[in-house]
């Protein structure tokens, strides 16, 4: 007869509030587990359940299955943690070379870096792309592939993701133009411009710095929502019905992404519907390549043994992104003089 027990594991790869998410969602779903609690603080999870007399190194190898397609793995023992700097000497180049082009870009009148009045649509969608391909994008990736599962055991694969991603660039707009309604209610003044374009370039700066994976702190503060409310948006994906896949697609505007949240910010700054719908459908279209990718061939970019030097070149970009912000929004007010003439 098996005994009630507790275990606690570290977990390699975890990053950021949505992994915490994940990781205990998809060990709750084993049978032998009663509860899965992760921590962040110590990238760690506490499992409690019904066990075999295993060893604690083959309970971590059994529950490495499972999160290994996400790009987590189980460990007895606390992992040596380290920062590869040789990750810079490319990483540092490349990022270099993407924010030249966004310059270029900002003169073409394409995006908008520098001006605080207004954040183009242009860059939304380039905000999508860096959203969709960096650790804070891993619960939606998470949902993608536990809908896959489902459905793929009903002969079904191609409907199902559609209908997640029409209802996710849907909802993304509808939702996005609600939030700029309301945020034209607010009659937010040059104060509270000011204070959200702050709080834009933080939150963009803060989600930098943890893609960088220097400071463990970082992980600590990024922005996400009560966690009952994320974990109740996950279980949807247990149901198998036909428009299951788009009420998931309309669940991913609540989930934890730093990066959905400072364009929600953002959106909320318009005051306008149309202007809030337009930015968020282009945040979510700038994801969609990336999460179509996921959906048909369960690609992982966490698992690549370049992950290092593209999450490291990705939090560079951001971080320069948040920093201008910060900087045009000073600017705006001004406190500090134009200095840069793109």
């Amino acid at each position: 007869m098996r005994e009630t027990k507790t275990y606690s594991f570290h977990v390699k790869g975890m990053h950021c509030p949505a992994c915490v998410l994940l990781t205990e969602s998809e060990l709750q779903d084993l049978p032998q587990i009663e509860k899965a609690k992760a921590t962040l603080a110590t990238c760690s999870v506490e499992v409690t359940g019904r066990f075999d007399t295993d060893s604690p190194e083959t309970i971590a190898e059994q529950l490495s299955q499972t999160l290994q397609p996400h790009g987590y793995t189980v460990v007895t023992s606390k992992p040596v943690t380290s920062v590869n700097w040789k990750d810079f000497k490319i990483a540092v180049p490349i990022a270099l070379g993407f924010i030249a082009l966004f310059i270029l870009l900002q003169k073409l009148g394409i995006v908008n870096l520098i001006t605080s009045d207004k954040v183009t649509y242009g860059t939304a969608f380039f905000v999508g792309i860096i959203a969709s391909l960096s650790t804070c994008m891993a619960v939606v990736g998470g949902l993608v592939l536990s809908m896959s599962a489902t459905f793929a055991q009903t002969g079904d694969k191609v409907k199902p993701q559609l209908l997640f991603h029409v209802g996710r660039i849907i909802s993304f707009f509808v939702l996005g133009g609600v939030i700029g309604a309301i945020g034209s209610s607010l009659a937010l003044g040059v104060t509270g411009m000011f204070v959200l374009s702050v709080l834009i370039g933080s939150v963009m700066i803060l989600l930098g710095l943890n893609l960088l994976d220097i400071f463990p702190w970082t992980k600590l503060l990024t922005p996400t929502m009560p966690k009952f409310l994320s974990h109740k948006a996950l279980n949807v994906t247990k149901f198998n019905h036909t428009l299951t896949p788009a009420l998931l697609g309309i669940i991913t505007f609540f989930l934890p992404c730093g990066f959905t949240q400072s364009m929600q910010i953002y959106s909320l700054s318009t005051g306008s519907f149309l202007s809030g719908g337009l930015t968020m459908l282009a945040f979510a279209l700038g994801t969609l390549p990336v999460l179509a990718l996921v959906s048909f061939s369960s690609l992982t970019i966490g698992k690549s043994l370049r992950a290092g030097i593209f999450f490291k070149t990705a939090g560079l970009i951001v971080i320069v992104f948040g920093l201008f912000n910060l900087y045009s929004s000073l600017v705006a007010i001004g406190a500090l003089p134009h200095v840069f003439n793109f």
